[in-house]
């Protein structure tokens, strides 16, 4: 049996200044101070390049799949590759699936846009449709309804369901184990974006079995921008990548062998790495940060966000707001749907005056909690919205 971990608020780890309450993970993580003083180190490196060895190139680089890897259990580490941003991730897996003409990719309704476009443009080039699937119009039973519904319109002709775990607008929780179990009958393959969840929410490649998994790592992998991570499956083995660099090719470690053009590529889901993955300030900072999440782990992090908010969010519903219940939704990032009477705009400076920060996507102000928030950070954001009711 797993041992569970209990962990308390860790604000004094960040560099949150106390006049401010936070509850805005999802658009971007604060800095952990310890991955600042490894940046700060790593841009000092760049003034002495005579350090820098050929070794230098590839050490990090295999200590960041290998860290990434333990955080989303998956069996094999050179299933990793580095990327810039999500959209990249994506666009290596939607050019690498064989798609048949009359085929279909269904979408989750209002998916963020780097898991939107690069669908579009495949589905153009294959002449294969695009299915949306929208929630149910009411609230109630909303969350287990949009599940039924993606299960339901996955059928023979869906070449790919791509979609996220947890809604980056509300935080509707997704059936996962549910879905990868109908596409497998359908043979569709499923690519999922985990920039919204991993780090904050558990999640299992040995128990999932995506055939894509693609995160961004500025905000709950709390890494710095312009780097993420991405596991491909074997199904992509032999998939060409949408970028090609020397360090993604066969042998690239041997210096002196460079200018002998390779057709080989690394092993497994190397060739999907970006240009420069070895970046010498980026990938130690996102090593430190994923180092940091899985001595916390990721269920101790879902726990913590419950147990500060279930309050909250109690006395939201009960002020006449819609939350998702809880089998349906993450708890570290959630939608608030307000009632018609609180004035949306009168709401928004007030809690800009207060400096309270949270975000608006769609018709639900988004809330996303972190461990370095507390219940009197859900206290103060309350506060508010009963001014304002």
């Amino acid at each position: 049996m797993t041992k569970k971990i209990y962990i308390q608020q860790q604000k004094h780890l960040f560099d949150l200044s106390e006049g401010s309450t936070y509850l805005n993970g999802a658009y971007m993580s604060p800095q952990l101070k310890s991955v600042t003083n490894v940046g700060l180190k790593t841009v000092a490196q760049k003034g002495q390049p005579y350090k820098i060895t050929p070794e230098d190139f590839f050490t990090q680089k295999e200590i960041l799949k290998q860290r990434f890897a333990t955080l989303v259990d998956a069996p094999d580490y050179k299933n990793m590759a580095i990327i810039p941003s999500a959209s990249y991730g994506v666009a290596n897996a939607a050019n690498n699936i064989p798609f048949q003409k009359g085929e279909e990719i269904i979408l989750v309704d209002e998916q963020f846009p780097s898991n939107v476009y690069a669908w579009q443009e495949v589905a153009k080039k294959h002449k294969v449709s695009i299915t949306v699937i929208k929630p149910p119009k009411d609230f109630k039973d909303r969350g287990a309804k949009w599940n039924q519904n993606i299960l339901n319109a996955i059928s023979k002709k869906t070449a790919v369901v791509a979609m996220c775990n947890v809604h980056w607008a509300d935080g509707t929780l997704f059936d996962l184990k549910a879905i990868r179990a109908k596409t497998k009958t359908m043979n569709s393959y499923l690519v999922i974006d985990g920039t919204q969840s991993v780090g904050a929410l558990p999640f299992s490649i040995k128990e999932i079995e995506p055939d894509a998994l693609i995160c961004g790592g500025y905000k709950w992998m709390m890494g710095p921008y312009s780097i993420g991570m991405a596991y491909y499956s074997d199904a992509f083995n032999n998939g060409t990548p949408i970028e090609h660099n020397w360090m993604n090719r066969y042998n690239s470690e041997d210096f002196t062998g460079l200018t002998k053009y390779e057709d080989r590529f690394q092993e497994k889901a190397a060739r999907y790495s970006v240009g420069e993955s070895s970046n010498f300030i980026l990938t130690p900072m996102l090593i430190k940060a994923i180092e940091q999440l899985i001595e916390w782990t990721p269920a101790a992090i879902q726990q913590y966000c419950k147990t500060i908010s279930a309050k909250a969010v109690q006395e939201l519903k009960d002020l006449g707001c819609f939350i998702e219940e809880d089998n349906f939704r993450a708890h570290h990032l959630f939608g608030v749907y307000l009632p018609e009477n609180i004035n949306l705009e009168n709401l928004k400076t007030r809690l800009q005056q207060e400096n309270i920060f949270v975000s608006f996507r769609g018709k639900a102000m988004r809330v996303s909690p972190n461990v370095y928030n507390s219940e009197e950070d859900f206290n103060q954001l309350l506060r508010v919205l009963i001014q304002n009711n």
